[in-house]
């Protein structure tokens, strides 16, 4: 599945204030979240409405409405925690599951040492929230556990996706679609994507 792209001169210019080292704690966090909120309305085109039947002031009206319950949204910790806020406001009764992962310095594989879903998983549609796409090995990660657990149908939403990872992603999991804010040029010997934005997570908890 071809990778989908926020193409908008206000996401542009909210992502240059990202990038810009100079912008503060507070101000990256908002944006993060305010992107967010433009991922979820993105992904969330193929939604599924249910027919029902409600009252306007004036008489009774049949409609549609989102089944929210049928959502969970898993952010990747720690960094994919400042999505959450932005991704909730499109669907406030979605369910949130935690997963973390750390890097094995030796192997460089990620470690699980955090897993926490909403019950009856399998039966959601599971956005994966990370504002970072860099190798794609915590993706991947991710994902597998989850369509371990059966999640059948799953979203990868980031801020900034890297080439590589976005090939490392389709390469594993072909079937999950890819919504960013931007496609950056590479990543750098440390991993780091170019020109990005740094370490999101030290950026939105103001770690370093």
């Amino acid at each position: 599945m071809k990778e989908i792209i926020l193409n908008h001169p206000l996401v542009t210019h909210k992502l240059s204030i990202l990038r810009n080292k100079n912008t503060g704690t507070k101000e990256f966090r908002e944006i993060i979240s305010e992107i967010s909120t433009l991922l979820c309305y993105e992904a969330t085109k193929d939604a599924v409405l249910e027919k029902t039947i409600i009252e306007t002031p004036l008489e009774k009206y049949e409609t549609e409405s989102l089944n929210e319950d049928k959502y969970a949204f898993v952010p990747i910790l720690r960094a994919g925690m400042s999505m959450v806020d932005g991704i909730i406001k499109v669907i406030p009764n979605a369910k949130i599951g935690h997963i973390g992962l750390y890097r094995n310095e030796e192997t460089l594989e990620p470690v699980e040492y955090y897993y926490k879903m909403p019950d009856k998983i399998e039966n959601r549609e599971v956005f994966v929230l990370d504002p970072m796409l860099a190798t794609g090995g915590s993706a991947i990660a991710t994902i597998n556990r989850l369509k371990k657990d059966g999640v059948k149908k799953i979203k990868f939403l980031c801020i900034i996706a890297a080439p590589e990872g976005i090939k490392a992603m389709q390469e594993k999991h072909p079937d999950v679609q890819i919504y960013c804010a931007a496609i950056d040029e590479k990543l750098n010997e440390h991993a780091y994507i170019i020109p990005g934005l740094g370490d999101a997570g030290d950026r939105i908890f103001g770690t370093k």
